[in-house]
């Protein structure tokens, strides 16, 4: 059965309308990290490094708890120090996100840089 064309665009433009904003809820820390030190493209890009931000941002990932702010923590190694940058919701998720990050890179090595950004209205 053929649909009529200006039903099809119609379908394209409320499918366009709903992603645009899906995408404008997404997190977005860009300006709260400019000019701060240090920053993910500073990262060391040796073995060590890699697998000490995999392992904290995969143990990050698994915690569902975590808001999409906190799952989108800027996760920075180098030399083995972590940075971790960006907004959460709470001071429990700032905590939470740090020993998450002190399991994985071990005491003394992590540097907690999260700001806490509750929701509005809260």
């Amino acid at each position: 059965m053929r649909q009529n064309p200006l039903v099809r665009i119609f379908t394209v433009i409320a499918l366009a309308g709903s992603l645009s904003l899906i995408f404008a809820q997404q997190p977005d820390n860009t300006k709260m990290n400019k000019g701060q030190q240090p920053t993910a493209d500073q990262a060391k890009n040796n073995a060590s490094d890699r697998d000490i931000m995999q392992n904290i941002r995969k143990a990050i990932h698994d915690d569902s708890s975590l808001s999409t702010y906190g799952h989108n923590v800027k996760v920075i190694s180098k030399n083995g120090k972590v940075t971790l940058k960006g907004p959460v919701r709470s001071e429990e998720e700032k905590k939470t996100i740090e020993t998450k990050a002190t399991e994985v890179a071990g005491a003394g090595n992590v540097t907690n840089e999260l700001t806490v950004k509750p929701e509005k209205g809260k």
